[in-house]
């Protein structure tokens, strides 16, 4: 009886965070646009109080811009993500001009970071920027969950957007661009970890669900 009650509480403690099918609920949390400055700064100290790791998907004039921040991302142990250069909309780019979007923005990645995804501005790109983006071994990241936090600038309005609408693998989208986004950032982080949800980054996210990425191949969401 006593071996009983003593397993009762150790499962109870573990409180492990699964769904009713018994997979672990993960969610990846992905920023656009950045680094930004102080917007950046206090986002990453409200992950690392919580033990957070994301994915950015940094412009490369930004990155050229701040390049201690965006070293900082990566020490941090966060993804670092392409979004183009100069965040101009890719949709109707030529090869040429998708090759010079990712190989200016690869040239002020930290040394030593391994780059999987690239997200065009937008979510829109032409067929030469997935084939460039496919050459140079990258997967298409997009999104399932979008607040548009950058037309929104209510923290609690963002964040109810999100968690009532999140679902095992999905594929958060917000910005490190404003007060409002960095604030309802951690508030979604608070109120998922408390349902059970773990915070991991895109290709972790994918490794768990078993998803083998490919280069030049659109991911929204993943789920096992």
């Amino acid at each position: 009886m006593k071996r009983y009650i003593t397993l009762i509480l150790v499962l109870f403690l573990l409180r492990i965070p699964v769904n009713a099918t018994g997979q672990e609920k993960l969610v990846t949390l992905t920023f656009d646009d950045g680094p930004s400055g102080r917007f950046t700064a206090r986002l990453l100290e409200g992950l690392e109080q919580r033990n957070v790791k994301a994915t950015f998907l940094l412009c490369g004039y930004r990155m050229e811009q701040y390049p201690k921040l965006t070293q900082q991302i990566y020490e941090m142990g966060h993804e670092i993500g392409l979004h183009g250069y100069s965040h101009k909309t890719l949709q109707h780019t030529c090869r040429q001009g998708a090759e010079r979007e990712i190989q200016k923005s690869m040239e002020f990645v930290p040394a030593g970071c391994k780059v999987t995804f690239f997200r065009s501005p937008g979510g829109l790109c032409s067929k030469d920027v997935v084939e460039v983006a496919k050459e140079r071994g990258l997967s298409i990241l997009h999104w399932s969950v979008d607040p548009k936090d950058w037309a929104i600038h209510e923290a609690s309005t963002i964040t109810n957007s999100v968690v009532s609408k999140i679902k095992n693998g999905d594929v958060i989208l917000l910005h490190d661009m404003s007060d409002s986004s960095v604030e309802a950032a951690l508030a979604i982080i608070d109120q998922l970890q408390a349902q059970g949800y773990r915070f991991v980054t895109a290709s972790q996210l994918a490794a768990a669900k078993n998803i083998q990425l490919c280069p030049g191949r659109e991911y929204r969401r993943f789920s096992s």
